[in-house]
């Protein structure tokens, strides 16, 4: 994969990682706002688009379950992981699922950045997936962690995109006839 690949409609699927309500409530305020803004976009692009959603839970006993917002979000059809390992590639349903799909580029958001995301986005990249992190779609409890997370995956293989650039990328043309749909979320 190179620094100007792009999102294909055809060929992607989003996967929303960890945002739960015991997570939510440690992130500040402000960063907290921009995570849901964007992941919501990206999940009523998806839903307009048909784009295959993928959500994950990390040790929901513990971190709570998904928050219902993301819940309320999540296209009819998309499949749903619990998991204790950081990386969602380490859930074999969550694999042969993905397999199954035929698609060959993941589109990443969810928290936090430096831990899950990261270590999911880098077994991806080594499982031969192109993988586009949204960076206004995650977060990190600390700026810092949050930094480090991007840096390392785009020094790994991962192309570093926003919410809105994959919208875009997956209409591809004004001519799309989901096109005014899509317009009418970024607005």
């Amino acid at each position: 994969m190179t620094a100007y690949a792009m999102v294909s409609l055809a060929d992607s699927v989003l996967v929303v990682m960890d945002i739960q309500t015991r997570l939510t409530a440690a992130m500040p305020m402000k960063v907290l706002a921009r995570l849901q803004r964007n992941t919501g976009l990206l999940l009523r692009g998806a839903k307009t688009l048909g784009v295959p959603v993928f959500a994950s839970e990390q040790y929901p006993e513990g971190l709570g379950e998904l928050e219902p917002d993301v819940v309320k979000l999540l296209p009819e059809g998309s499949r749903r992981y619990q998991k204790t390992c950081f990386s969602l590639a380490g859930v074999e349903k969550f694999m042969a699922d993905l397999a199954a799909s035929g698609k060959r580029q993941v589109v990443l958001c969810g928290m936090e950045a430096h831990i899950c995301v990261l270590q999911t986005t880098l077994d991806l990249v080594r499982a031969g997936y192109e993988t586009f992190l949204v960076s206004d779609g995650v977060c990190s409890r600390q700026r810092e962690s949050y930094e480090i997370a991007l840096a390392r995956l785009r020094d790994g293989g991962t192309i570093i995109t926003d919410a809105e650039a994959v919208l875009y990328e997956w209409v591809g043309d004004a001519r799309h006839p989901q096109f005014k749909s899509v317009l009418s979320l970024v607005r």
